[in-house]
């Protein structure tokens, strides 16, 4: 903001870290699903039993492969200039791309909020992941470097992300895996106990600008499911001396505060 845009060719950027499971919860339940976070792959796997460490990974085979990618060049045109090489699917692999989308697009009619949100980009990252197996075996395995998806690389990357990295995410988004009215209602009621407010009126929540209680259109359905889950009431307080048209307010349930 305020300085000239600047453009980076082909950006790619990683990002890894860890998160307590009840911060995470709190987190997805309050921001908005705008496709950010489906973008993340989450992993929550079982606690493992204590025991020593039998395997270690090797330095030698890390250090050579890393060495094998960072040597790799670019592609170049008739002008010499480089570009990103361009990997095809084989006929097989792309059979098994479009078995993998059906399969998605099962998944999505049961699904709600940010899950169905992760399911969306799950082809997408199963094409990614069939890349990366691709250059991985050629780097560790000193194999020819590779001109396009082989049915053995996408299979691989579809098994990883259909039953191991979709189950972490069922977890990881249980608690926000809810309609966003519900999320957004869940939203209102920790406003409210934070606030320890008896009644509000919307013009109060709007002000906020809250995530998922901006602007009046969301707001509303939220207002409706709230008041037929019994936590707030809808009263017209009457205009003052001055005039003027009613208010509406919202009392909330006593037991909302407990």
């Amino acid at each position: 903001m305020n300085h000239p845009s600047l453009s980076i060719d082909r950006l790619l950027i990683g990002v890894i870290g860890g998160i307590q499971p009840d911060r995470l919860n709190s987190l997805l339940v309050d921001s908005d699903d705008d496709g950010l976070l489906a973008r993340f792959v989450p992993i929550w796997p079982d606690a493992v039993p204590v025991k020593r460490p039998d395997l270690f990974a090797s330095d030698t085979l890390i250090k050579r492969v890393l060495e094998e990618l960072q040597q790799l060049d670019m592609a170049t045109d008739e002008h010499g200039e480089a570009h990103p090489q361009l990997l095809r699917f084989t006929e097989n692999a792309k059979n098994q791309l479009d078995e993998f989308r059906d399969k998605v697009r099962v998944l999505e009619c049961t699904a709600e909020g940010l899950l169905l949100s992760f399911l969306g980009k799950m082809p997408g990252l199963s094409i990614r992941i069939s890349l990366i197996l691709a250059f991985l075996d050629f780097a560790a395995e000193g194999a020819e470097r590779p001109r396009e998806i082989t049915p053995d690389h996408y299979g691989r990357a579809a098994y990883l992300v259909e039953h191991y990295i979709l189950p972490m995410a069922r977890r990881a988004y249980a608690g926000a895996s809810v309609p966003e009215v519900e999320r957004s209602a869940l939203r209102l009621v920790a406003l409210v106990r934070k606030k320890q407010l008896m009644q509000f009126s919307s013009r109060q929540v709007l002000r906020g600008e809250h995530a998922g209680l901006h602007p009046a259109e969301k707001l509303d359905p939220v207002l409706r499911r709230l008041e037929e889950a019994d936590c707030i009431r809808s009263v017209e307080i009457p205009a003052g001396p001055n005039g003027g048209r009613p208010e509406k307010r919202y009392l909330v349930n006593p037991a909302l505060l407990e």
